[in-house]
């Protein structure tokens, strides 16, 4: 008999150029003033006064949150949530990338479950209090937050990345237009595009997948292998950016319904320690981790490899199309600029000497264990090794 599997969206999604215009409807059940949060760019390229605008127009008013500066920890939150109490707001719109988005959940969670993020960690606290609604409309086309009930909070006094999961992150309305993307640099597109690449691929792959993630997952690939190298080459293609925009929100549910894996798992306390954007150090590890996941997953990791055939269908074996995932994947990293950690310019002692921690950490964090090949703690110094100086196909 086969078991049952839950499956948790937004209770809106709203997707496509232009979908923005959305906002003031969407708003209308959720109050008369809302917390915007978001960053001093997004204020810069006009759309935090977008938004509070599409607000005004709806008769809702607006404060502002900008104090999100880098990726999301715990000052944030509680910055954000003080305000969003001290000017009585009724609830959450978020316009940015994922830290912002990352920060309004736990702000949305905390504002009627008072007390630490931390207390949520592996659930051992569970929101009892239905959360705060919280719009959440992304800039970028890589985390696919805006349609998970994970955030990733840093927790600055141990330097851990605080992976949270339960229903009450959910946003309730994800508001994905691919405009908003076409002002991310070249290097934001290449990191959070392989970001949204590997969610894509570690639910495929992970113990948890089943049938309805399963769709998501290749359907995400599908619209983001032939786009990747296009938006990154002609920032203005908006047919490339709406690709990337809708495979990011498809392996954005996708991974919150079946977990990411060990890739996720070991990129978190890189970023917490050596502060690696999130979507960089998954690319730098990801083709060693399926290096070494590879004889754990021949057959899905072969799907995969199809995909970026160009061969006929069938013309390979099972494990040639297996390592043509690998192999192909390295290239995509190399041909955005993906560099490894050496490269990166983090120390080489100071990285050798936070092995022991970052693999009991990325351990710790529970995503190993979802990976078809589950690691000990020395394997995953080796793969912490190998990564240090990797190299991607040139």
């Amino acid at each position: 008999m086969g078991q049952s599997n839950a499956f948790r969206v937004p209770a809106v999604i709203h997707y496509g150029e232009h979908a923005l215009q959305k906002l003031g409807d969407a708003a209308q059940a959720f109050g008369a003033k809302a917390l915007i949060i978001s960053d001093q760019i997004m204020q810069e390229l006009g759309y935090v006064h977008k938004c509070k605008h599409l607000l005004h127009q709806q008769g809702i008013q607006s404060s502002i949150y900008l104090g999100v500066h880098s990726e999301p920890c715990e000052a944030f939150v509680y910055e954000a949530l003080h305000l969003f109490h001290q000017d009585h707001c009724h609830f959450i719109v978020s316009v940015g990338g994922g830290s912002c988005i990352d920060t309004a959940k736990a702000v949305s969670t905390l504002a009627t479950n008072p007390g630490s993020i931390s207390e949520f960690i592996g659930a051992k606290r569970w929101a009892e209090n239905k959360p705060i609604a919280h719009i959440a409309i992304p800039t970028t086309a890589g985390t696919g937050s805006e349609a998970t009930d994970v955030t990733v909070i840093n927790q600055s006094e141990t330097d851990v990345k605080m992976m949270i999961k339960q229903p009450a992150f959910m946003p309730a309305v994800a508001i994905v237009d691919p405009l908003l993307t076409v002002s991310a640099p070249k290097n934001v597109t290449a990191a959070t595009g392989i970001d949204a690449l590997s969610h894509a691929i570690e639910a495929y792959l992970s113990k948890k997948a089943h049938p309805m993630t399963d769709t998501l997952a290749i359907a995400a690939m599908n619209n983001i292998l032939p786009a990747m190298k296009t938006v990154y080459d002609e920032p203005d293609n908006i047919e490339a950016r709406e690709k990337m925009a809708l495979g990011s929100l498809q392996a954005g549910m996708a991974f919150s319904n079946a977990s990411v894996c060990l890739v996720h798992g070991m990129s978190r306390p890189i970023g917490a320690l050596f502060h690696v954007p999130h979507g960089i150090s998954n690319a730098m590890l990801l083709p060693a981790v399926l290096e070494y996941s590879q004889d754990a997953c021949t057959e899905r990791l072969a799907v995969i490899g199809a995909l970026f055939s160009d061969e006929p269908a069938g013309s390979l074996l099972t494990a040639e199309y297996a390592e043509l995932a690998t192999l192909k994947i390295k290239e995509l990293a190399s041909y955005v600029n993906i560099t490894n950690l050496k490269e990166w310019g983090i120390d080489e002692h100071a990285f050798f000497e936070a092995i022991p921690k970052m693999a009991k950490d990325a351990l710790a964090s529970g995503s190993p264990a979802n990976n078809p090949k589950v690691p000990d703690e020395t394997d995953i110094h080796e793969l912490y090794s190998l990564c240090y100086d990797y190299h991607f196909a040139k």
